[in-house]
């Protein structure tokens, strides 16, 4: 039996917030891995004060895209700069609506050539799938599934980060010398008895490390290896719970709403789409309520993307980003809970990780919402993620965050059923001051 599309869905539910409203949805968790090894506290600070080892191997989604037309269907859809894209370097993929709203990132690199790889939550990867076969671009693509929803077998690629003060030593002694300088976000080629496989220049705590990447049927051999060279280091093995809350203070925000809902021009799309997509499935819930779907889009600047938008080809969107670039209404920060209100709130919470939209006020008025919303264990202090209006953005701003669940349609947009108020501190995004400062100066 087919399953129903999106668009079937949001016409039985009356409106897309009748289908991905879900008060109370509990945070995706990490498929195959653990949630906890030696503790999510001590993993989180493991990337902090000595080197951490997470295995992104299952929780993501893979695209290849190959073939002659794989560049030209890549610029048509995407706001990246693409010249000098040499093999081996990454970009932080960048796809955007005709109306400039962003649909999600990723991770797109460049395997060969003629050959890309995409990879992180599907929705970007569902939006270049739907135009390379609508468009008719000379290009294959195959889809590998996170390992929660992969019907069979194994993943195509294993993927190890190493991260923390120490990733960099402990390379060094895996690989019997220092490893070849590299660029922030380009790759070089390495061998690990006989395996040969990808050290990609990345951490995604906003600590310097390496992702290596390389076929699967190599996984064991290489993960066996990096945990022994590990032990002199105290290497710690992060678990689900932790790495799940890693970009807090990096400062990446992992689930803005794909701006695919509402847009006529886009039915075909949504028809395309299965509601057991990601679009159809990823929850919206938290204090901040709107009918309007349209109120939970986001802008690629918003988000901090501004220096991976270029303008020198044509695409789906441009107009839209160029009418936008000097003038976005929000800006990304992070928040920081006042500490007496932390307590009175979450008591001693055991964790916390949440990705819903809350609302932030000041003055009575809705300011912003957030995103992405932790207990960081070694601060011992509750971050969250959000955009808030441009004049609200500075640091040490007080406003009050707006804590529950609001139950969605049906019920007042503007009702308050029982929240509670939080004050809170806007702080720089990344909070984390290597991210902020040194990350990315290679």
């Amino acid at each position: 039996m087919t399953p129903k599309s999106l668009q079937q869905a949001i016409d039985d539910a009356g409106s897309p917030l009748g289908v991905v409203w879900k008060p109370n949805a509990k945070s995706w968790e990490v498929p195959v891995i653990a949630p906890e090894y030696i503790g999510w506290r001590e993993e989180q600070a493991a990337w902090r004060d000595n080197v951490a080892l997470s295995d992104l191997s299952h929780h993501m989604w893979d695209l290849w895209i190959e073939g002659p037309d794989a560049l030209r269907l890549l610029k048509d859809y995407s706001a990246n700069n693409y010249e000098n894209f040499v093999v081996g370097q990454a970009k932080q993929f960048v796809p955007v609506t005709a109306k400039g709203d962003i649909i999600t990132d990723g991770i797109l690199m460049r395997d060969a050539e003629e050959r890309f790889n995409l990879s992180g939550v599907p929705a970007s990867q569902s939006w270049i799938r739907y135009h390379g076969e609508k468009g008719g671009y000379d290009v294959e693509m195959r889809v590998d599934p996170d390992s929660g929803l992969r019907k069979a077998g194994e993943p195509i690629l294993f993927r190890y980060q190493l991260q923390g003060p120490n990733a960099l030593p402990l390379a060094e002694k895996l690989f019997g010398g220092p490893l070849p300088k590299t660029k922030f976000f380009h790759s070089t080629p390495v061998s690990l008895g006989g395996r040969r496989f990808r050290a990609f220049r990345h951490g995604m705590a906003g600590m310097p490390g390496y992702e290596f990447i390389g076929d699967w049927a190599d996984a064991a051999y290489v993960k066996d290896a990096i945990l022994k060279s590990g032990e002199e280091f105290g290497l710690v093995h992060v678990g689900g719970k932790a790495y799940y809350t890693n970009g807090i203070e990096s400062g990446w925000i992992p689930t803005p709403t794909p701006g695919i809902f509402s847009d006529p021009d886009l039915r075909d799309y949504r028809e395309w789409l299965s509601l057991f997509s990601y679009e159809g499935q990823k929850p919206l819930h938290g204090s901040f309520y709107s009918g309007n779907i349209e109120d939970y889009y986001v802008s690629p600047f918003e988000l901090g993307y501004g220096k991976s938008i270029a303008f020198n080809h044509d695409y789906l969107g441009r107009e839209a980003l160029e009418r936008a670039k000097n003038d976005y209404r929000r800006r990304r920060v992070t928040l920081v809970f006042d500490k007496d209100d932390m307590d009175r709130v979450f008591g001693q919470p055991d964790y916390l990780n949440t990705y819903g939209r809350y609302r932030v006020e000041a003055g009575g008025k809705m300011v912003g919402m957030s995103f992405q919303t932790g207990l960081i264990g070694p601060l011992n202090k509750i971050l969250s993620l959000a955009l808030v209006d441009r004049d609200y953005a500075a640091p040490d701003t007080p406003v009050e965050f707006v804590w529950g669940e609001h139950p969605g349609p049906g019920h007042d947009p503007a009702g308050d059923f029982g929240f509670q108020r939080l004050r809170a501190m806007v702080a720089p995004s990344p909070y984390n001051d290597h991210a902020r400062t040194d990350y990315r100066k290679d």
